[in-house]
């Protein structure tokens, strides 16, 4: 079978029932699994790959492969992004099964691949939220006046956390120096 040359999809990933509103805005080859993707979306977002994960395409959701559990997901390294979604197309990605982090992802565009740039890439975001717990609680504590639980708080986060903080040059760093060699990074030329 001949596949098709990758396009460049845009992608707005936004975590669901966060406000204020956390999100980033994605750049991927259109040819990745679903595998590659979740590992782009961890960088994108901040997170550590340290939990459970699943996409839900509505009818049918793809996750990891388990020997010793069988779940009835399909196996998301067979899923290439291009088969399952189109221009358009929404999906969730759900991830850290305890704490429920709802990941909403919409296809939003085609755009033409960029001369010299490498891809996946970040091209914006807002807000950060640090990790996947008790984030309202979190602000709230933040929030609070000299009280001890804000003390500790912000002993265990290694200092001051700022919500709003969003660094782009940052995030495409990060993204630039995970290596997985089952992700297929594209260079535009």
């Amino acid at each position: 079978m001949i596949r098709k040359p990758a396009q460049i999809w845009t992608i707005r990933i936004a975590l669901r029932e966060i406000r204020p509103e956390i999100w980033r805005r994605i750049e991927v080859p259109s040819t990745i699994t679903l595998a590659e993707l979740h590992h782009v979306i961890q960088n994108a977002m901040g997170w550590t790959n340290s939990h459970l994960h699943d996409f839900d395409l509505g009818d049918v959701r793809y996750g990891m492969a388990l020997d010793d559990f069988d779940d009835g997901m399909a196996d998301e390294r067979d899923a290439l992004l291009d088969r399952v979604c189109q221009p358009g197309s929404r999906f969730i990605y759900n991830y850290d099964f305890g704490d429920g982090w709802e990941h909403v992802g919409v296809v939003e565009k085609v755009v033409a691949m960029q001369p010299g740039v490498r891809y996946p890439r970040c091209t914006a975001g807002r807000n950060d939220c640090g990790g996947p717990w008790g984030y309202a609680d979190m602000l709230k504590t933040l929030a609070g006046k000299r009280s001890s639980e804000r003390t500790e708080l912000i002993e265990w986060l290694g200092g001051e956390f700022d919500p709003r903080a969003f660094d782009l040059e940052q995030t495409n760093r990060m993204m630039s120096i995970y290596v997985d060699p089952s992700v297929s990074l594209l260079t535009g030329s």
